[in-house]
């Protein structure tokens, strides 16, 4: 039996999109290594930080009053030098010239390519699903989404007011990249008249425009169209639609806002239980596995199951969803 690998100092990094929540995670693992008298380092700027040498001691108060904070206080950047193999190796050989013998990654699916990568050069790392797009296939999920799909909720009932005052359609567009959660979840919490999810949309705009002018005709004073980032073209969606239909039609890109702002009561909750998971993960050994969210359970799994996995969108919500949109 080979001897378990112990941990004396954990490194910690955010990488790839920001999300609401991650601070609550950076709290949790600082605050549980130091429970555990393990030293803590925290990586600024991601990645790039790393092979930059951008290292930071950590002590308790390092993660004081941060937990209702947006964004991430490590920073987070992008690396296209650390997708190379001369950049990971060199990555990992800076972890452990700083003493970093475990490591926790908090980002997306890219994200973890990287530890796994950091994984197979030496240095135990865990990652924690950090990204408001829901897209992660192992957990039911990630920090950062419950703040954004709220934001975007309370964003688009105030657009439905100007919309029904105005007698128009509002095209409003969510992040999510290529997936349709954010979409998908708007469009029930909203009451949209039309949900655009790049996992389902057959490209039939024309069939877009009937619905439109049908509701008109009954007597609906707006439309509200939730379209995901994922399908995206808008505001040019938006001139075919009004040229089509005669009904004055708008264009409103989400965008960036749906990253920010306090995270919600989940978000800091979840992140938090996730951040002290990876710890536990790393005393226990471990290296090479995503902590999770699963069937009510927090749990993990290897990082190359859990990128092999595929997600879709849930054919019950989706089936709900086309009955209620009117």
């Amino acid at each position: 039996m080979s001897k378990i690998k112990e941990v004396k100092t954990i490194g910690i990094l955010t990488s790839g999109g920001d999300a609401p929540g991650m601070n609550a995670a950076i709290r949790a693992v600082v605050r549980t290594a130091i429970h555990k008298n393990l030293r803590v380092k925290g990586i600024m700027r991601g990645y790039a930080g790393l092979l930059q040498e951008e290292i930071i001691d950590m002590e308790s108060t390092s993660v004081s009053d941060i937990i209702h904070r947006g964004g991430t206080i490590l920073y987070t950047a992008r690396s296209s030098e650390f997708v190379t193999k001369e950049g990971q190796e060199l990555g990992a050989k800076i972890c452990k010239e700083h003493g970093i013998d475990g490591m926790v990654v908090i980002g997306g699916d890219g994200s973890f390519k990287g530890a796994e990568k950091l994984s197979e050069f030496g240095v135990n790392t865990i990652g924690i699903p950090g990204t408001i797009d829901l897209d992660i296939a192992c957990t039911d999920y990630t920090i950062g989404f419950d703040t954004a799909v709220n934001t975007a909720m309370e964003a688009i009932d105030k657009v439905r007011d100007t919309s029904t005052s105005h007698e128009r359609c509002s095209i409003i567009e969510v992040m999510g990249r290529n997936a349709g959660y954010i979409a998908l979840w708007c469009g029930f919490a909203n009451g949209a008249e039309d949900i655009l999810l790049p996992e389902r949309y057959d490209g039939d705009e024309q069939k877009l425009i009937n619905r439109i002018i049908n509701n008109r005709k009954r007597g609906k004073k707006h439309h509200i169209i939730i379209n995901a980032e994922g399908i995206g073209h808008s505001s040019s969606m938006s001139k075919r639609i009004e040229a089509a239909t005669g009904i004055e039609t708008r264009a409103t890109i989400l965008g960036y806002m749906q990253r920010g702002g306090a995270p919600t009561c989940k978000d800091r909750v979840y992140a938090s239980i996730m951040g002290a998971k990876a710890v536990e993960l790393l005393t226990a050994g471990k290296s090479n596995r995503l902590v999770s969210y699963r069937h009510g359970q927090f749990c993990d799994f290897d990082i190359k199951e859990a990128l092999a996995m595929k997600k879709d969108i849930s054919e019950e919500q989706y089936r709900i969803s086309k009955m209620l949109v009117r």
